[in-house]
């Protein structure tokens, strides 16, 4: 059996913040080359992960997407998220719906265990959580899309994290507005 990968997939503005000064996400731009990026990560995965930020904005969307959006990728998307296997990394999460599964302890030997057994995760968004995977050594890929959008402040892509070197595999434009770097550790 060969070792799953963890994939940190992430929205970026080109100053490099995941959300607004004031927690704004209202910037990613989803058009269709990037939605089927997207799906072609969902082929990839065996399971999402979420940090708990994170996982209080998806699932507060994503169970009524339908009735909240008339985008394609939404709608498109929506079916999968509440069907398919996710994690979520919380201390205080006590319930989660939709085929979530909770760690709240020794969560790098968790996640290494996932990783052992063949699963392929995906990690979407988030700082907190990301930190912490990169300095255990699991983040295998690291897939950042930057936005066409200056957010003049908010939450870092990284957050304080130590140096280390990543190797680029790929760049990508999407759409003509998007542009993928995916990076694996060098």
């Amino acid at each position: 059996m060969s070792t799953g990968k963890l994939i940190h997939f992430v929205a970026q503005s080109v100053d490099g913040y995941i959300e607004g000064p004031n927690g704004e996400f209202d910037w990613p731009i989803m058009e269709s080359e990037l939605s089927e990026h997207g799906q072609e990560l969902n082929r990839f995965a065996d399971a999402f992960l979420y940090g708990r930020k994170v996982w209080d904005m998806m699932s507060g969307f994503w169970p009524r997407a339908e009735e909240l959006s008339d985008d394609p990728h939404d709608l498109r998307f929506a079916p999968v998220w509440r069907e398919f296997p996710k994690y979520v990394v919380s201390r205080t999460l006590e319930k989660a719906d939709w085929n979530t599964r909770i760690i709240k302890d020794d969560v790098a030997d968790e996640i290494a265990k996932l990783k052992a057994s063949g699963t392929n995760l995906v990690l979407f968004g988030g700082t907190t959580l990301a930190a912490f995977l990169t300095e255990h050594g699991l983040i295998d890929e690291y897939q950042i899309s930057v936005h066409p959008v200056v957010l003049g402040g908010g939450q870092p892509t990284f957050h304080d994290p130590e140096r280390f070197d990543l190797r680029l595999a790929e760049a990508r434009t999407f759409d003509s507005k998007v542009v993928l770097l995916r990076y694996t550790r060098a």
